[in-house]
C-alpha cells in the first residue's frame, strides 16, 4: 500500500503528493529521528513524528508546525552524507532521471522523482495558504 497525501477543497483536489509505500515514508521519519537532537527523539520534529501515517489529517494549524519542522529537517538532511535510497524502486526512479545524491535529503524522492522533503514543503505551503488540511489517504 501507498501513502499519499493530498488537499481537497470540497470535492476538489486542490494537490497531492505520492510518497510511496508506506514504508518510505517511515524510513523518512527514522532519518528525522536520526538527526534529532540526542535524548529527544521526538523532540525536534513531533509533527512529522507522532502523527499516524495510515489515517486522517494534519489541520492547517498543525501545518504551521510542520512547516518550520521541514525547513528545520531539510537543513539538517542536507548536511548529512547519503544515506542511500530507503527502496528499490527509489533507486531505479533516480537512475532514470539520473539522480545520484550528494547529501541525506536528495536519498528521499517520491514516485515521480521529486525531492520529496520539497513536495511536502509545498504541499504544507498549500494548507496553509488556503487553510485546508492535508488528508492521509
Amino acid at each position: 500500500m501507498s501513502l499519499y497525501l493530498c488537499i481537497y477543497a470540497g470535492d476538489r483536489e486542490v494537490d497531492g503528493v505520492e510518497v510511496g509505500p508506506y514504508a518510505n515514508f517511515n524510513a523518512l521519519r527514522t532519518a528525522a529521528v536520526g538527526v534529532s537532537a540526542p535524548n529527544a527523539a521526538n523532540a525536534s520534529y513531533p509533527t512529522l513524528l507522532e502523527h499516524s501515517d495510515c489515517d486522517g489529517e494534519w489541520s492547517p494549524d498543525a501545518c504551521v508546525h510542520l512547516h518550520q519542522e521541514l525547513a528545520s529537517l531539510v537543513t539538517a538532511l542536507k548536511n548529512q552524507p547519503p544515506t542511500g535510497f530507503p527502496s528499490e524502486w527509489q533507486q531505479e526512479m533516480a537512475r532514470s532521471v539520473g539522480l545520484e545524491p550528494r547529501n541525506a535529503f536528495e536519498c528521499f524522492i517520491d514516485v515521480d522523482g521529486e525531492f520529496l522533503l520539497d513536495r511536502l514543503q509545498h504541499l504544507v505551503d498549500t494548507a496553509v495558504r488556503l487553510q485546508l488540511p492535508i488528508l492521509f489517504q
